[in-house]
């Protein structure tokens, strides 16, 4: 199985964080409409209580993660029909 698209989706979780690390979004607004796990620790708990570079790691996480589901549910498919990894 390659991991192309975990690589890219890897890449746009680092992406977010360093627009976001860099000040160009001042109200985070880029930031908590893309980080799955900022939606779900301001459901809990106040934003503001959590480590910042934990909310970053968490986010890249996460973004591989997703890209690893879509790779593993693409090499299923391949394997499904028959088509080696090209």
């Amino acid at each position: 199985m390659r991991y192309k698209v975990t690589i890219i989706a890897t890449l746009i979780g680092l992406a977010i964080c360093a627009f976001n690390y860099t000040g160009y979004d001042p109200h985070n607004m880029v930031f908590f409409m893309l980080s799955v796990p900022a939606w779900f620790v301001d459901m809990f708990i106040d934003v503001h209580a959590v480590s910042v570079l934990l909310m970053y790691v968490l986010t890249i996480l996460s973004w591989a993660l997703l890209g690893y589901a879509a790779d593993w549910l693409i090499a299923r498919d391949r394997r499904r029909r028959g088509n080696p990894a090209r």
